[in-house]
């Protein structure tokens, strides 16, 4: 029997469907979640009718981008990759992009057919006048990566307006493991934001850095029940990529990774109401890494366009060039026509794993030059 070719179109478009549904699923119980939510999906379709005319004339156009927004943050988390990366400092900004700048991305964006932005930093909730600028564009929806601290009453009526505004609360797992690696009283902040939003209703998730010493925490059903009854709806696990070789013992190994695929299987049956997502997943399901535009890129609070957040290097600046002119970058495109993301690695981020390679690619353009 020949086998079949491996659709990466496909298969994105397959993975969001099923996480728009699920997520239809999840606001049935209130008419205003669920509203939205409906309304998403016909967007989306658009959307995805947009990936197909593109890769119909040889051009991959992802549906996910990743946006630092800014390098500050109020918080000091330990093993920060942001902060290892000189990503995120407590220095004042120095040549961010302006709300204009995004403003114009966002735009761009929702042209190509990009269905979700993921807002990071640093702590996004410090640059207030980007993610209002991003509740402009309902055809989007903009997960806010947060750590809850800097929430207030002017966000909590800015997300009700704003329904494609979704706060993403980082949460380690229970108030020990929380605290250990972000800091002393941040739980308790951050279940009170999570009261809060509850209380006026409004949609929200939960991010979790799923590591070697929390993972039986943080898929044990006492904790998902907390978290379900506190109102969350979307839970994404994001694997912890060592920043050194002391904290390198954190990173889940194979039998891990296949635990926690064992358990998001059960978990999305157990919870039917809630959406659980892992990022990077199985790679191999993917056909690979889908960095570097494959599925997904990162802009950084400078403008460069990256391959990931794990892996900070860019080779073009979406302040001299467009959305889809960086994407058609030589690190991006070497990445992609190389191989390099479906190449066989120990398993996690392969980019991190390989970022000697990386940085030898972006050498050898710089000599070309």
């Amino acid at each position: 029997m020949e086998k079949q070719e491996f659709s990466l179109g496909e298969y994105l478009a397959g993975g969001i469907e099923k996480i728009i549904k699920r997520a239809v699923r999840a606001t049935l119980t209130d008419p205003r979640k669920s509203a939205f939510m409906t309304r998403f999906a016909l967007s989306s379709r658009e959307a995805a009718r947009k990936h197909a005319a593109a890769e119909s004339i040889g051009e991959n156009i992802p549906p996910f981008l990743i946006a630092s927004i800014t390098s500050s943050c109020n918080l000091h988390c330990a093993g920060c990759y942001s902060r290892h990366n000189n990503a995120c400092n407590d220095c004042a900004p120095v040549d961010q992009l302006t709300s204009d700048d995004w403003k114009s991305i966002f735009t761009q964006a929702n042209e190509l057919g990009i269905s979700f932005i993921l807002l990071a930093g640093g702590e996004p909730l410090i640059r207030k006048d980007v993610i209002e600028a991003a509740g402009d564009y309902p055809n989007i929806l903009f997960p806010i990566f947060t750590n809850g601290t800097l929430l207030d009453g002017e966000y909590i009526k800015l997300f009700g307006k704003k329904r494609n505004l979704l706060p993403v609360f980082s949460i380690e797992g229970k108030q020990e493991k929380t605290d250990e690696r972000r800091g002393s009283g941040v739980y308790i902040k951050l279940k009170r934001a999570m009261e809060n939003v509850q209380k006026k209703h409004l949609f929200f998730g939960a991010s979790i850095t799923m590591t070697a010493a929390n993972l039986r925490e943080i898929t044990d059903k006492e904790f998902l029940d907390d978290l379900q009854n506190s109102g969350c709806r979307v839970v994404i696990y994001v694997e912890f990529v060592p920043v050194s070789e002391e904290s390198s013992f954190l990173a889940p190994d194979d039998k891990e990774r296949e635990y926690l695929s064992e358990r998001l299987a059960a978990m999305r049956e157990e919870y039917p109401d809630m959406v659980f997502v892992s990022f990077p997943g199985d790679e191999k399901s993917a056909g690979g890494c889908l960095a570097a535009g494959r599925g997904f890129f990162h802009i950084n609070s400078h403008g460069g366009a990256e391959p990931c957040p794990f892996s900070p290097y860019s080779d073009i600046n979406v302040k001299d060039t467009s959305l889809r002119d960086a994407l058609r970058s030589p690190l991006f495109r070497s990445l992609r026509d190389q191989s390099f993301l479906t190449a066989e690695h120990s398993g996690g981020c392969v980019l991190f794993e390989k970022r000697a390679e990386v940085e030898a690619i972006l050498s050898a353009e710089s000599i070309c030059e």
